[in-house]
Parts: structure tokens; sequence; C-alpha cells
């Protein structure tokens, strides 16, 4: 992985309609890196060990390929609060990806393949099952295929005209297992795009294209723990087509507007338009102004998101879903602050999204019962943010922020808080190197603020399940790298404060009985743990 972008708000409407409060997008090492090898070894307090390849050849002034290779497992088997139950799964993973790139005057390629292939497992501990007659077993079994390219043909470099199509498609299976119910899923999908851009001048850009997408998911489920009971067939398929056109206006330096439209017609929802825009405008060189406005819609996939829920006596209860809309507005502000030859980043920001229809998942109406319904009523989130970034000239970089959070929907008719969302989270980060770069140290502090727990109920002996609320704790990680020519050691650990949320399974000594709940997760299970490891730079073979 080379880098994470966050893109809060409304997004570009090239980038699609299922943005609703943001996207995230995962940046890969790519081909026309520098070329080289590296590789990386890790293994943790808890037996978890993870091996890492990356390989970037040149094969010549405009074609390079690249391997990406991962790997890890897990040997011990951890339970901190002698539940009997395991704190995180073993999980065994392989991971390759083989992509390429050609670059030349005229036209650009880049395409390749990846497969997964990981087995997690979970329940009742091996020393356990001694004492266990039937123990609580979860396995979750994933295999995936995909494959992607992107073809760039340069039609007008003057005006930076361009025509580009790109493809991607994946086959994912899931066999997962909870006790006796089962969820096994195989789905198919693609997706196309043709993307034509052009500047008609220095302040005009317009970009339009065409989208299709095919998903289709062939599920089979048991939603009880009777184990003879059949599996439940349900299909699930969509295809959607949509253009859209993208007008970007900057008459100034300091000024840019972007406008865009799309519209989509989907075969189980129909036709749906998405308008957004963004602005960004700095009065100054060193303070910065942005909004957002714009609509998101989204289908949700109830089985194949939610099943990590059957893992609870609790009945799941999925009704006939809408998609999901909603409006999101936000607005942003940085001020760069000099300081002698160093800058201080202050930054504020806040964003309000309106769900007009939405999928809600209900833990209080029923104590036996998880329902996923369509919203009955209002649902809101107000998220507002500060932070403040100061790096000096001598190898230190401190960052603190706070975020606050207003997230409320409707349950039963009444707006709550949406339960098991903190609050609020505060977060202090610093980070040194020395001179040369030959030792770095890393340290992060967050707060994690609390929030409501799901109504509790009572218990057989009149006391309640759980509280109606959970309180704030802190988490510390650490970290200490040495650097030398070719390789480098690091250290560190995470959860230093060693803060392990408390009977985080509900009745987990019977785990078939009528209380059993593993869904009622807020903070970490597990306490602090230590890790090591290395990496190697080969440079070029």
């Amino acid at each position: 992985m080379k880098s994470i972008s966050v893109s809060k708000g409304a997004s570009s409407v090239k980038n699609g309609y299922e943005s609703m409060s943001g996207q995230i997008d995962v940046e890969y090492l790519k081909p026309d890196d520098p070329a080289g090898v590296t590789a990386n070894a890790y293994i943790d307090s808890q037996l978890k060990i993870e091996a890492n390849l990356d390989a970037n050849f040149h094969l010549n002034q405009g074609l390079g390929t690249e391997l990406l290779g991962h790997f890890e497992d897990r040997y011990m088997n951890h339970d901190s609060n002698n539940d009997g139950f395991t704190d995180t799964p073993d999980i065994r993973q392989f991971n390759f990806q083989n992509r390429w790139k050609y670059v030349s005057p005229g036209y650009i390629f880049h395409g390749g393949a990846g497969i997964i292939n990981e087995l997690s497992s979970a329940g009742q501990l091996a020393h356990h099952e001694s004492h266990v007659t039937n123990p609580y077993k979860i396995d979750l079994l994933t295999q995936r295929y995909e494959a992607y390219m992107k073809h760039a043909f340069i039609l007008d470099a003057e005006h930076n005209s361009n025509l580009a199509f790109m493809a991607n498609g994946a086959f994912h299976n899931l066999d997962a297992s909870y006790g006796y119910k089962a969820y096994d899923v195989k789905e198919w999908d693609a997706y196309a795009q043709i993307m034509y851009e052009t500047d008609f001048s220095r302040s005009h850009n317009l970009s339009t294209g065409f989208s299709y997408t095919y998903d289709f998911l062939g599920q089979h489920l048991r939603n009880s723990q009777d184990p003879s009971a059949p599996l439940e067939k349900i299909d699930d398929r969509e295809t959607t087509a949509g253009a859209y056109a993208q007008y970007t206006w900057k008459p100034a330096e300091a000024l840019t507007a972007m406008a865009g439209i799309r519209g989509d017609w989907s075969s189980m929802h129909g036709w749906f338009a998405t308008p957004r825009i963004n602005i960004r405008y700095s009065p100054t060189e060193n303070l910065t102004f942005r909004a957002s406005a714009g609509k998101g819609y989204r289908t949700v996939k109830p089985w194949a998101e939610y099943n990590y829920l059957m893992a609870s006596s609790r009945k799941l209860v999925v009704e006939n879903l809408q998609q999901e809309a909603s409006w999101n507005y936000g607005f942003n502000g940085e001020l760069r602050i000099p300081v002698n030859q160093e800058t201080i980043r202050l930054n504020a920001e806040y964003y309000y999204t309106d769900f007009l229809r939405q999928v809600v998942v209900d833990y209080d109406s029923d104590p036996h019962t998880l329902t996923i319904a369509n919203l009955d009523g209002k649902s809101y989130s107000h998220t507002f943010q500060i932070d403040a970034t100061y790096e000096s000239s001598f190898g230190m970089s401190v960052t603190a922020a706070y975020r606050m959070n207003d997230v409320k929907t409707s349950y039963g008719g009444k707006l709550m808080e949406k339960p098991l969302t903190s609050k609020y989270k505060a977060l202090l980060t610093t980070s040194f190197s020395t001179e040369m770069d030959i030792w770095q140290f890393d340290a992060t502090l967050q707060l994690n603020g609390g929030g409501r727990m799901p109504a509790p109920y009572l218990l057989a002996d009149g006391s309640y399940s759980w509280g109606e609320r959970f309180k704030a704790f802190p988490q510390l990680n650490v970290q200490v790298t040495r650097w030398f020519r070719h390789f480098s050691i690091y250290a560190g650990g995470e959860n230093l404060t060693n803060f392990k949320q408390k009977n985080p399974i509900i009745s987990a000594s019977d785990p078939w009985g009528p209380n059993f709940d593993s869904s009622m997760i807020w903070g970490p299970v597990h306490g602090a743990m230590a890790y090591i490891g290395i990496r190697f730079n080969f440079g070029k073979l």
C-alpha cells in the first residue's frame, strides 16, 4: 500500500453515485514506481506472523510490471478475559497481485489481476472444549479473483483532451458458518466506464462519461441453529447504467468551482439523478476554504453486509429494502501560520448528512430479534472536526485532532443515538526523526468517547443484560524504527493502555442459549500487544 486518500462530503460524479458522506481511495505501489525489490517480516506477541514482498521491474522505457505478495497466519489462541472465546480470529491469508503499466506519448495502459484466499476461525477455544460437548465455532472461507484494465488515449495534449476506457471484474466466494447458522455466497460483479475530458481554455474544463455495473449474488443461508433446517436460496441481481457531465470553472488561481450531474437507471430501483457541487477558494496563499453539497445513493446487500450479526441467538429479520438516499453538505477551512521557517496548519470542518432513505439495523425493539428495515422517521449525522499539525525543521512532527459526532436515527418511531458509536474522538500523534533519519520514533494517543448501548433487558436473575451506555477509553500505540542502508528494524506496541471491554460476548457460557450475543462490541477485546519486524530493500535485481 502506497497511500490512503480520504474524500469527505460529496465527491465528483465521475466516481459514481454511491458517495453518501465521502470516499476512501487506497493506492497501491505502481509499476512505474522506482524499480527494486522490498520485503517485510513481522511477528507480534500473539504469535501472528506476516510476510510481504513487492517487486518492480522496468522492462523498457515505457513498460513496467509489479508483483505484490502477502501472507499472514496466527499460531496462538488468545482469551484475555477467560470467557472461553478467542479474542481475535485465527486468520490465514494468501494475497497476490500482478500489475502492468505501459506509457507512450499518445497512449497509457494500466492493468492487472489478483487473488485472495483467506480462512478465518473463531469461537470457543480448544482448551475449553473438553468441558463442552458441542463447542460454538465460527468459520469464514473467502476466495476472491479479480482483474482490471485502464486505457487512456491522448487526443490533444495542448487542451488535455483524452478518451479513457476502464473495466474490472471479480468473483467473490464466501462460505460462512456461525454455529449451525450458515451463509454461502458466490458474487459476480463487473464494471465498465468510458470517459472523455477536455479543456476548452485555461478556465473551463468538461468531463463526460458513461458507466455500466453488473452485480449478482447467489446466496444460500440457514438463519437458525437447527442443523437439519434446509438452506434457503436467495438470488440478488442488479444492473445499473448511467451517464454524467461535469463542468469545472477556474477563473483565477484562487477560485475553482466544479458542478456535475449524473443520471442512472437501476434494474432494481429505476431512474435517479445525482447532482453535486464543490467549491474551493483561497483568498491568500495561507488560507483556503472548501464547500461541497450533493446527493448520494446506495443499494444495500443485507445478507452480504450484515451476515456477521448471525453470530447471535437473536433472530435476524430482513425486510424488503429500498435504495438508500441522502444529501450531504460540508464546509472546510484551512489556515497555514508561518513560524520562522516552519508552518502550523490549522483545519476546521463540518459535515451534515441528511438521510432521506436508509437501511437501519434495529437492536432496540426486541431483545431477541435483529431487524434490518427501511428508515421510519428521521436520520442524520452532524460531524465537526478541528485539528492542528506542526512540523519542525529538526525532525519533529505533532498532530492534534478532535472530532464530535452527533448521529441519530429513528428506531421504533423514536429518534435516538446510533448505538455502539463513540460520541467523540481525540487524537494526538508525534513523530521524531534523528539526523540523517537513522532513528524514528512514533507515538499515537487516542481517546474514544462513550456512546449508547442498545436497549438492555432483564435477565432471569433480575439483573440487566448490560448498561445503558459505555464509557470513554484511551489507547496508546508506539513504534521505534532503526534505519540501515538496505534494511530497517522496527518494534512497537498497540493498545499499551491495556484497555479491554469487559464481557464483550453476552452469555458466553451458554452460546446455544436464548441470550447469546456477540454483536455488542464497542471497544478492544484484547489487551496490550507488542510486535517486531524487519524490512529489506534489495534494490534492482
